[in-house]
C-alpha cells in the first residue's frame, strides 16, 4: 500500500539527501506503516551520519523489534538510553523486588504533598479525588511545530547578491516599510514572495534576514512539520501553523521545499489525494477569506518552481518570485572571509580564489573552508603547533571541490529555453545568455 506524505518525502529527500531530520521523519513513518526494513535502512542512514541522533535510535530499535531481531534491538535501545536516559517505572511501596521484574507491579500513584517522607501514595477512590491530585501536574506540552523566534539577522549580514537585495527593497521591503503610505494608497500590509534557483545559494538565510529587515518573528516550517501519513493531519497541521503565525504578527512564515509542499494537482495521480489537501488547505489559508492576514509575510524557498501548483503564484498568494542565483565574483569573496572568520589564518588574497571557484554555490564554498581547514589542522598535530590556513591550503580545496549545481542548471535550462511561454524564467535566461558570453 503506497502513503502520499511518505512518498512525498522520499521525492523530498532525493533532492537534499543530508536532511537527516525529514530521513528520520520518514523512518517512524514507515515504522507505523508496517514497513520495518525500510524503516531500519533509513534510521541507520542517519545513524550513519548523526551517531548521537537519539530519535533514530529509538526507531532503529522498534524497528529491528519488530523484524525480530532482538539482540540488535536491545544495543539500539541501551544506546539511547545511555545518551538520553528515560525515567523507569517506580514500584509503591510495599511491592517486593520480585513482583516489580515480573512486571506485574501497579502503576504508581505519587503521594499527597503533605504526606510523610517515604509514606506509601493512597489511592483515589473518586474522581474528585483523582482532580485534586492532579490539579498541581504540569500539563501534557503539544508538539511544536516548526521553529519560532528573532532573526537576528539583516540583509546586511548577507555577503554579496546586491541585485537580489535591491529587487527585495525595490519589490518588497519599502512597501511594507511605508505603512501610512500603504494605507493612504488602499494597499494591505501582508505579502507573499518565493525565492528561487540552484540548491546551496542561500535562500533560506536571505528569508530569515528579510525578517530581520522588518522586525518581524522568524517561524521557519520544513517538510516534515507539515506531512503526516493519516489523512486530515496535514491540513490540521497547516491549519495550526498559520494560526500560530497569525497570532505572533508581524511574522515572517518561511516554507522551505515549496515544491514538494505544493505540488501540481494535474501531476497528482491515483493516491495523490492526500497532497491535493494540503495544496487546497494551503490556497484557502494565503486567501484569508476567512482570517485576517494582515502583518503575516509568506515566503517559501524552491529549488524547482515548474513543480509548483499555478494556482499558488496566483495574485495575493506568492506572487512575487525571486531568482537567487550562485555568488558572482564578490559575493564569493564576502563568503569566504564570513566562513574563514575567526580562524587562523595567513595573508590569504582571497579575490584570487574567488575568481577559481566560478559556478559554485555558498555551500560549495563553505566547503572549500571547511577542507582548507582541516589541512591545516592535519599539519598542525603532525607539526605540533598551530599552523594557519594559507594560501596554498585554500587553493588546492578549491581544485578538489566540484562545484554542485551543474545538474540543476542543466535542468532550468531546458525551462527557460523550451517552457518560458509565460516570461516567468526570464530572469534566469538572461543569466545563462550573460556565462555563454
Amino acid at each position: 500500500m503506497t502513503h502520499p506524505v511518505i512518498d512525498a518525502l522520499l521525492v523530498a529527500l532525493t533532492a537534499d539527501p543530508a536532511n537527516h531530520a525529514v530521513r528520520a521523519h520518514v523512518a517512524r513513518l514507515l515504522t507505523e506503516a508496517g514497513r520495518p526494513e525500510e524503516a531500519l535502512t533509513h534510521a541507520t542512514a542517519v545513524l550513519a551520519a548523526v551517531p548521537d541522533h537519539v530519535e533514530a535510535l529509538r526507531i532503529a530499535a522498534d524497528a529491528a523489534r519488530t523484524l525480530g531481531d532482538d539482540p540488535k534491538a536491545a544495543s539500539y535501545a541501551r544506546l539511547a538510553d545511555a545518551l538520553d536516559p528515560m525515567d523507569p517505572p517506580v514500584a509503591p511501596a510495599g511491592t517486593t523486588a520480585a513482583t516489580a521484574s515480573a512486571g506485574t507491579a501497579p502503576t504508581p500513584v505519587p503521594a499527597p504533598a503533605d504526606a510523610p517522607h517515604g509514606a506509601a501514595a493512597a489511592i483515589p477512590d473518586t474522581a474528585d479525588e483523582i482532580l485534586e491530585q492532579w490539579s498541581d501536574s504540569e500539563p501534557v506540552a503539544e508538539p511544536a511545530l516548526g521553529t519560532l523566534g528573532q532573526a537576528g539577522v539583516t540583509l546586511a549580514d548577507v555577503g554579496g547578491l546586491a541585485s537580489v537585495k535591491k529587487r527585495l527593497d525595490q519589490s518588497f521591503l519599502t512597501p511594507l516599510r511605508n505603512p501610512e503610505l500603504s494605507r493612504e494608497f488602499g494597499k494591505s500590509l501582508r505579502g507573499g514572495l518565493l525565492l528561487w534557483g540552484p540548491p546551496g545559494c542561500g535562500k533560506t538565510f536571505i528569508a530569515r534576514a528579510l525578517a530581520g529587515e522588518l522586525g518581524a518573528s522568524f517561524y521557519e516550517i520544513g517538510l516534515s512539520d507539515v506531512l503526516d501519513m493519516w489523512i486530515g493531519s496535514s491540513e490540521r497541521n497547516l491549519r495550526s501553523i498559520f494560526e500560530t503565525a497569525r497570532r505572533n504578527r508581524p511574522c515572517v512564515l518561511f516554507f522551505d521545499e515549496m515544491d514538494a509542499l505544493g505540488q501540481k494537482r494535474s501531476n497528482l495521480r491515483a493516491g495523490g489525494s492526500a497532497m491535493r489537501g494540503v495544496v487546497n488547505q494551503m490556497l484557502s489559508e494565503l486567501d484569508g477569506a476567512s482570517t485576517e492576514n494582515d502583518g503575516l509575510f509568506v515566503l517559501g524557498a524552491s529549488n524547482h518552481p515548474w513543480d509548483i501548483d499555478s494556482a499558488l503564484l496566483r495574485p495575493g498568494r506568492f506572487d512575487r518570485t525571486v531568482l537567487v542565483l550562485p555568488p558572482d565574483v564578490e559575493s564569493r569573496e564576502s563568503i569566504l572571509r564570513l566562513h574563514l572568520r575567526g580562524r587562523p589564518t595567513e595573508r590569504l588574497d582571497l579575490v584570487k580564489v574567488a575568481r577559481a571557484t566560478d559556478g559554485m554555490s555558498g555551500a560549495d564554498l563553505a566547503l572549500v573552508c571547511e577542507q582548507a581547514t582541516e589541512s591545516a589542522m592535519e599539519e598542525s598535530m603532525a607539526s605540533g603547533r598551530v599552523v594557519p590556513i594559507t594560501q596554498r591550503h585554500l587553493q588546492e580545496a578549491a581544485k578538489s571541490v566540484r562545484p554542485s549545481i551543474g545538474e540543476w542548471m542543466e535542468t532550468a535550462k531546458n525551462y527557460a529555453m523550451y517552457g518560458n511561454e509565460a516570461g516567468a524564467y526570464d530572469e534566469l535566461a538572461a543569466y545563462l545568455k550573460k556565462r555563454r558570453r
